[in-house]
C-alpha cells in the first residue's frame, strides 16, 4: 500500500491543490451569488455608492487592504526567523496560500498544517508552535479592546451582564487541573522549554505587528462607513467594532462563513445607533472581499505550484 501511495505521490498532491484550489474559488463564489443576507444585484447597487466617488478615496480603501496583509506577511517573516530565514516573497507565499488552504477548515486550523508544509519535515512542528504564537498575539489584541468595547457597550446601552454558570466554571477548572496532571504526557513542558528559550524580541515584536494589523482592519471598517456617507461618533463606532471584533472570534466557524458572522453582530451592534441594516452588511462583504476572498484567490496560485520538501 505505501510503495502504490510514494509511487502515485505527485498525481495525489496534485488532485489535493486542485480540490483546494477549486474548493476554494466554488465557495467564494456561492458566498457572492447565493447570498441569503444581501443579494447580488444589491450588493451591486450598494457598491456603486462608493464606486462613483473620489477614485483617490478608493485607493485608499484599497491601501487599507494592503497594510493589513504586508503586517501579516512581516509578522510571520518575524516569527520563523529562529528556525529559518526567509525571504519577504517567501513569507508572501506562505501567508496567501495557507490562506486558501484553510478555507474550509473550523476557525481556520488548517493554517497551521498549511505553514508548516513548506518547511523542512523535523521542524514542522515548531513553525506550528510559531504560528501559535502569532494567532494569541492577534487574539490577545482582540481581545484586549473587545473588553474595553464590551464595558463601554454595557455602560451606555443597557447591554445585560451574561450571568455567571457556575456549573460550566468548575467543568473549566476540572479540565484545566487534568490537563496540569498530564502535562508530561501532553509535552507541555517541552512546549514551555521551546518559548521560553525564543528571543524576547520575537513576541515584543509579534504583539506590535498583531496591534497595528487590528488598528488598521478596524479603521478601514470605519473609513468605509464614511465612504457610506454615514458620519458618528468616532468612538462610540470604534467600540461597537471591537465588541464585534471580540464576539466573532469566540465563535467557532469556517473561514467561508466568517462575513456572515461578523455580518449578523455588526447588523445588531450597529443597529444600535440608528445605522442601516443594508449598508452594514454591504460593509462586512466588502471587508471580506478585499480582506479574505481575493487574498485567497491569490492565494490559490501560491497552492497550484507548491512542492512538498522531502529531506532523504
Amino acid at each position: 500500500m505505501y510503495n502504490i501511495l510514494h509511487k502515485y505521490k505527485p498525481q495525489l498532491l496534485l488532485l489535493f491543490k486542485l480540490a483546494i484550489v477549486f474548493g476554494a474559488i466554488y465557495f467564494i463564489y456561492q458566498k457572492l451569488i447565493n447570498n441569503n443576507l444581501l443579494t447580488f444585484s444589491k450588493f451591486r447597487e450598494q457598491f456603486s455608492v462608493i464606486w462613483t466617488t473620489n477614485i483617490w478615496k478608493l485607493i485608499l480603501l484599497l491601501l487599507f487592504t494592503d497594510a493589513n496583509w504586508l503586517l501579516e506577511i512581516f509578522k510571520w517573516k518575524t516569527l520563523v526567523s529562529p528556525e529559518k530565514k526567509i525571504t519577504f516573497f517567501d513569507a508572501f507565499e506562505q501567508c496567501f496560500a495557507s490562506l486558501t488552504a484553510s478555507l474550509i477548515t473550523p476557525n481556520r486550523i488548517g493554517e497551521y498544517g498549511a505553514k508548516a508544509l513548506f518547511f523542512e519535515k523535523e521542524k514542522r512542528k515548531k513553525i506550528m508552535l510559531l504560528n501559535l504564537i502569532g494567532n494569541m498575539s492577534q487574539l490577545g489584541v482582540t481581545l484586549f479592546f473587545g473588553i474595553i468595547g464590551m464595558a463601554y457597550l454595557i455602560m451606555n446601552f443597557n447591554f445585560p451582564i451574561p450571568s455567571v454558570n457556575s456549573k460550566n466554571i468548575l467543568i473549566i477548572i476540572v479540565v484545566g487541573f487534568l490537563i496540569y496532571l498530564l502535562r508530561d504526557k501532553f509535552q507541555l513542558h517541552k512546549i514551555r522549554t521551546y518559548f521560553i528559550k525564543l528571543p524576547k524580541t520575537i513576541f515584543y515584536k509579534t504583539l506590535i505587528l498583531s496591534l497595528l494589523r487590528y488598528l488598521f482592519f478596524s479603521h478601514q471598517f470605519y473609513y468605509l462607513l464614511l465612504l457610506f456617507g454615514i458620519e458618528t461618533d468616532y468612538f462610540t463606532v470604534m467600540n461597537l467594532l471591537f465588541c464585534m471584533y471580540l464576539l466573532a472570534s469566540i465563535i467557532p466557524s469556517l473561514p467561508i462563513f466568517d462575513w456572515v458572522i461578523k455580518g449578523s453582530i455588526a447588523v445588531w451592534l450597529f443597529g444600535l445607533i440608528g445605522i442601516n441594516e443594508l449598508t452594514i452588511i454591504t460593509i462586512t462583504t466588502i471587508m471580506w472581499l478585499l480582506n479574505f476572498a481575493i487574498p485567497a484567490l491569490f492565494g490559490s496560485i501560491f497552492v497550484l505550484n507548491f512542492k512538498l520538501i522531502e529531506i532523504e
